[in-house]
């Protein structure tokens, strides 16, 4: 029976994906119909929606939508383009440098608002009609922004560690945000190379754009927006509040920045916290039918199976990153993150745990990896973005992006195969032995 149910789940998972069912009702179907075949239909509708329940009765998953919300709030509150100004100081006297300054905004915007989506729509609002101007190839202009808006996901504060820590059974998140830190900013330096790279075929130049009368005024005016991360960070590692509780803090923040900078008024509010609650409503569906889906596979087995098939292949653990890298890159291809996360951490946590990984260490891997999906078709949502944004069609930038891909790929590489890139600042920060 547990046989047929596991056959059942995939078929039907996948079967309706395949018509273009939406992933979240995908999951709840396949695993509704699978737990009629393992118990009465009252018991089988009343344990799934009782599991729905319970997924999401989470105090540490409140922390989703607060900085779902904080990330909203600063991407209409005027803090994208004090961001840029700040890249400018960095980039400014480089070949290229408007594409330079783009990816170090990404990076400063993305790691607040926590989001690729976002990044890729306020940076590239900010910096693409810029380079359009300064003579840019608008594919160019376009690859380099969707390329380095996944940053903002690998930096924190993110809700993806977030959601990772809590189907993991609890790993500590502010083990993982310090873990983000190193591979996220190795991602944008990755980027940063092979935009320095193609700026100098292209013979792109510096940009007065770039260049920065008052260095000090730009600081100062950023200061109070770059703080927020110092407050969310600095307050959860110094034991001052919870992830969650650093969450509402950071709504409270982000408004009253917004405020004093009055680039958000009243009336957008309502605007705000409507945004806000239709994506708190997709997320914690999924993370509900997620749930059921774990308890599912717990009954027929599916993990353990898959489990044993890896280990069964090799036991050298080289090679089972490797596979399991593999495998997830082409889950990312056609499956968003938070999906991912929620479906395949049970399934492979407890490969890499059998080798001794830590489950820190794999968590960043599993975000890197599902991140590069982000920016590849045909489910990237940040390509999706970018190409709007930048005025070119999907299929008109996957060859600029080919050498940023190449770029991200090794990046996944080195945080696979060098745990201390992932492990040295928590490590630091006494969170982890």
């Amino acid at each position: 029976m547990a046989l047929l149910a596991g056959i059942s789940l995939i078929v039907v998972f996948l079967g309706l994906l395949l018509l273009g069912v939406p992933i979240a009702i995908s999951v709840a179907g396949a695993s509704i119909v699978t737990m009629f075949l393992i118990a009465p239909f009252d018991v089988a509708i009343f344990t799934s929606a009782q599991k729905m329940v319970t997924g999401i009765d989470s105090f540490t998953l409140l922390a989703v939508p607060f900085f779902l919300l904080t990330g909203i709030i600063m991407n209409q509150g005027g803090i994208a383009l004090r961001l840029v100004n700040v890249a400018k100081l960095f980039t400014g006297k480089l070949p290229g440098s408007l594409a330079h300054t783009n990816i170090v905004g990404n990076m400063l915007f993305g790691s607040i608002a926590g989001s690729s989506v976002a990044s890729a729509a306020a940076i590239g609002k900010v910096m693409n009609p810029l380079q359009e101007k300064e003579g840019y190839d608008r594919k160019f202009s376009a690859a380099v922004n969707i390329a380095s808006a996944p940053t903002g996901l690998i930096i924190p504060p993110t809700g993806l560690f977030i959601i990772y820590s809590l189907v993991s059974g609890g790993t500590s998140v502010a083990a993982l945000f310090l873990a983000g830190y190193l591979p996220g900013i190795l991602w944008g330096l990755a980027t940063l190379v092979v935009a320095f790279f193609i700026a100098k075929k292209k013979g792109y130049t510096t940009s007065s754009a770039t260049k920065v009368e008052s260095p000090l005024k730009v600081i100062w005016e950023a200061i109070p927006s770059l703080f927020l991360v110092i407050i969310i960070i600095g307050g959860i590692i110094g034991g001052l509040f919870t992830a969650t509780e650093a969450s509402a803090v950071a709504i409270v923040y982000a408004l009253l920045l917004s405020f004093a900078y009055k680039s958000l008024t009243l009336r957008q509010l309502p605007g705000i916290f409507k945004e806000a609650v239709e994506l708190t409503v997709v997320i914690m569906f999924l993370i509900g039918t997620s749930a059921m889906l774990s308890l599912v596979m717990s009954f027929t087995g599916i993990p353990s199976a898959i489990s044993s098939a890896i280990l069964a292949l090799t036991d050298n653990p080289i090679l089972i990153l490797l596979l399991i890298n593999v495998i997830l890159l082409l889950i990312g291809i056609v499956m968003d993150v938070t999906p991912a996360i929620l479906i395949f951490t049970p399934i492979f946590l407890p490969v890499v745990m059998e080798f001794g990984m830590d489950p820190v260490h794999f968590g960043v891997i599993l975000i890197v990896n599902l991140c590069i999906g982000n920016i590849t078709p045909p489910g990237g949502s940040a390509l999706f973005v970018g190409s709007t944004i930048g005025k070119v069609k999907i299929e008109e930038v996957i060859r600029p992006l080919l050498p940023f891909y190449g770029a991200v790929i090794v990046v996944l590489m080195l945080v696979t195969m060098f745990p201390f890139l992932s492990t040295w600042l928590p490590t630091l920060a006494g969170l982890m032995e």
